[in-house]
Parts: C-alpha cells; sequence; structure tokens
C-alpha cells in the first residue's frame, strides 16, 4: 500500500519548497501520536519542528480531536458574512483573555500568510480611511512573513521571492538589530520614521523564524515601537510562529513595555489541528472602520473564515495551553534547551542560542551558510536515519518541539546533535 501512496504521490502531488526531481522519496505518514509520526512500514520519527512549528500538545491529542468529531457532527462549516457561530465567538473570546489587553478585535483566515495579508491591509486602509498620503512600510531585514504577494513584499529579498521581484510593492527595509548595531539600526529607524511617510512597521518579534531563528533583544524592539507609535506608525507584530508559548510567555509580545496595534497569528492556535489564522488589532484601527460607508469597510474574507470545526480545534488547544501542566511544560523544555546551550562547547559550533522553547546551533562551515547550504543536504538524512525529524535552515538546526516532549527525548535530539557535529569536525 505505501508503495503505491508514493507512486502516485511522485504522479500527482507537488510538495512545498521542494525540487520536482533529485530529491529523495517522501516517507509515508500514516498516523501521528504524541511526539511521534509514524510511517506505513511502522518507523516512529521524533518530530523535532511540531511539523512546521505548528503542533504544540502533541499529535492526535483525544482533547482536540473530540472537539472538532463533535463540532464536524454539528456544524462543519458557514458562511461568515452575514451568520456567526458559537465557537468562533469564544475563540475571540480566550484569544482576546491572553493577548495583550489593548487588542479588541479579531478577524479570522486560514493560515499565516493570510493572517499578514489582513495585518498589512488593515494598516493600509486606515490609512486611506484617514484620506492620508502615508504608504511606506518599514521591515526589518531577513524577514519572512509568508508566501503570499503583501507577505512576501514585506519579506527579505531571497531566492523565494526572486521570480517575483518586480511584482512586489517597494518596503524600507531597516538593518537586523544585532547587539553591536543596534546603535545604527536604530538612527536609521528613526530617519525613515521622521519622514511622516511611514504607514507601518511589521517584524518577527524576537525571533526571525525562516531567517535562521536569530534572535533580538526586547529591549531594542520595545524602543523601536515605542518610537514608531510616536509618530502613529501603525505597529503588526508576527506572532505566527512566536505564538502560543514559543518564547516562554504565551506571546513574543508579553515580553515589551510597548504593545503592536495588530498582531497576527496562526501555527499553533489549533495545536496543529487544523488550518486557521487570526489577525487581533487594538482600538485605534477599529475606530478608523466604524462607519456605514461601505467604501470605508473592510472588504476582504475568506470562502473558510471562521470554520467552525478550526475554531473548535483552537477553543480545546486554547484549554491544554492555559493549564498549569502545559505552563510547566515550557518551562521545563526552555530549561532543558538552556542547559544544553551551556554544555555544548565544539570547534564547529559557530553560535548556540535560545528563547523559550526554541533551540538553534549554527555550524561553522567553509560552505555557503545561507539557505542554499550544502550542509543541509547532510543534516537533513542524518537526523532522519536516527528516526528524528529537523529540518536546517542552511548550516543552522533548531528544535522547536511540541510541549509534550519528555526530556528523555529531548536528550535524545541533543546527544544526535553532538554526534552530528564529530562528522564534520575536520
Amino acid at each position: 500500500m505505501g508503495r503505491d501512496i508514493l507512486k502516485q504521490d511522485k504522479k500527482l502531488v507537488w510538495h512545498p519548497f521542494t525540487p520536482l526531481q533529485g530529491v529523495a522519496d517522501n516517507l509515508v505518514v500514516t498516523s501521528a501520536e504524541g511526539s511521534y509520526l509514524i510511517t506505513e512500514d511502522g518507523r516512529k520519527i521524533l518530530d523535532g519542528v511540531s511539523s512546521w512549528w505548528v503542533n504544540l500538545h502533541g499529535h492526535s491529542h483525544p482533547l482536540i480531536s473530540k472537539a472538532i468529531a463533535e463540532q464536524s457532527a454539528k456544524l462543519e462549516h458557514v458562511i461568515f458574512a452575514g451568520f456567526t457561530h458559537e465557537p468562533a465567538v469564544e475563540l475571540a473570546k480566550n484569544l482576546l483573555s491572553i493577548l495583550p489587553d489593548n487588542q479588541k478585535k479579531v478577524f479570522y483566515s486560514d493560515n499565516g500568510s493570510t493572517a499578514v495579508e489582513v495585518g498589512i491591509k488593515m494598516a493600509i486602509q486606515y490609512w486611506y480611511n484617514k484620506k492620508s498620503n502615508r504608504k511606506k512600510i518599514i521591515a526589518i531585514d531577513g524577514a519572512y512573513h509568508g508566501d503570499t504577494f503583501g507577505a512576501m513584499s514585506v519579506g527579505e529579498r531571497s531566492i523565494f521571492t526572486s521570480p517575483f521581484t518586480n511584482y512586489l510593492f517597494q518596503v524600507e527595509f531597516v538593518d537586523f538589530p544585532f547587539p553591536e548595531k543596534e546603535k545604527t539600526v536604530f538612527e536609521h529607524f528613526c530617519t525613515m520614521i521622521d519622514s511622516e511617510e511611514i504607514s507601518a512597521f511589521i517584524f518577527e518579534p524576537l525571533i526571525q523564524g525562516a531567517s535562521g531563528m536569530r534572535m533580538y533583544s526586547a529591549k531594542m524592539l520595545d524602543k523601536m515601537i515605542g518610537y514608531a507609535q510616536s509618530k502613529d506608525v501603525i505597529c503588526i507584530a508576527d506572532e505566527v510562529m512566536t505564538g502560543f508559548g514559543r518564547t516562554g510567555s504565551l506571546f513574543a509580545s508579553d515580553h515589551l513595555n510597548h504593545k503592536p496595534d495588530v498582531i497576527c497569528l496562526s501555527k499553533g492556535i489549533t495545536g496543529g489541528a487544523l488550518p486557521l489564522g487570526a489577525t487581533s488589532c487594538n482600538q485605534r484601527i477599529v475606530e478608523a472602520f466604524q462607519s456605514n460607508d461601505l467604501k470605508e469597510a473592510f472588504l476582504h474574507g475568506h470562502s473558510y473564515t471562521a470554520n467552525p470545526m478550526a475554531c473548535a480545534a483552537a477553543n480545546a488547544s486554547f484549554d491544554l495551553l492555559t493549564s498549569e501542566n502545559c505552563i510547566e511544560s515550557i518551562k521545563r523544555i526552555s530549561d532543558q534547551h538552556d542547559s544544553f546551550r551551556k554544555r555544548l562547547k565544539h570547534p564547529r559550533v559557530k553560535d548556540v542560542r535560545c528563547k523559550g522553547v526554541v533551540l538553534a546551533v549554527e555550524f561553522e562551515t567553509d560552505e555557503d551558510s545561507s539557505y542554499l547550504s550544502e550542509l543541509r543536504n547532510r543534516i537533513y538524512p542524518f537526523f532522519l536515519e536516527r528516526n528524528i525529524l529537523l529540518r536546517p535552515l542552511g548550516n543552522l538546526i533548531y528544535v522547536l518541539p511540541p510541549y509534550v516532549i519528555t526530556n528523555e527525548e529531548l536528550g535524545s535530539i541533543y546527544k544526535a546533535i553532538e554526534e552530528f557535529l564529530d562528522t564534520i569536525e575536520t
């Protein structure tokens, strides 16, 4: 059966971020439980990356599965223009109860890119409704906000965007605020803000994910947001990856004194069970759209906006996330990562860093350190042969596990990292 699925997969299916030729066969996954993916031949693979950062509480969690099943038997979907339903209202209440206090409304979409698109469009239309000429957006160099056109526009120009460069709107980029560059970055940022042309500032708070889990200080970001907001610039936090406990707090914005005007959410929102996006905003944004004039309404939507089953899954995940057991697990994993960071000493380690449940190990190599690094072609199979799923970002590997992972399972990942380091030592 597995071979037939794989044959049909090769013939019919186009996989993301994958060449159509010259790659190893995909693994056929038939089930998953807890921290493990189970293949058709019975292998149990430890999911060290939470299946692209989405899984919070382990695969096939019974509480989330039950919530989806019960909701599917009552209401599987309904158009969300002119109608509403309890799971969506309950989820908005739940989200606003844990988001920063300034957030007042939630707009639903269906993934991280669309959550970002909504945030960008909210900011642009805010100034349109205000009849202002502010049109420019600032982003941080190295940013990744998704693969739709607006999200690509505010992201780094790279191999991911090069075929589309001529179709992206122009964005002002400020350098990544490495500790040694904070002063010059902030001065440049303030100069751009002072032009009075900037409509919005979008950022991945504290950790840039796809660019290599690059981490920067909350103090620096707080200064940037504070200055931007003092000049009425709308601040958009892309918490698609950092949200729901990944930085040690429920949201990366919790580490800040100045709270964003708009927050984009997805990935962990349903515990990894179903696709869902959400974009929250403060009262300032809401007030710009409070009009009977259809031309000032936010004319944006998706067919599956606020899907009831996805919202039910998210509400079940919320109950798990806010439980004492989950909060303790987040701290436990964070502590384990930090202990490993402190003891990892190797000549091939260029840097090792962690924030919350995110651990990143960057290797010192003579090769290209970008996403195209040949080292990535050695990293992925090395760990997969040991039944560990770690997906490299160039010459860097990261560990971002579900919260149910045990200390013993984490230990097996750390041990495998040390073993891999010995294979590249010269």
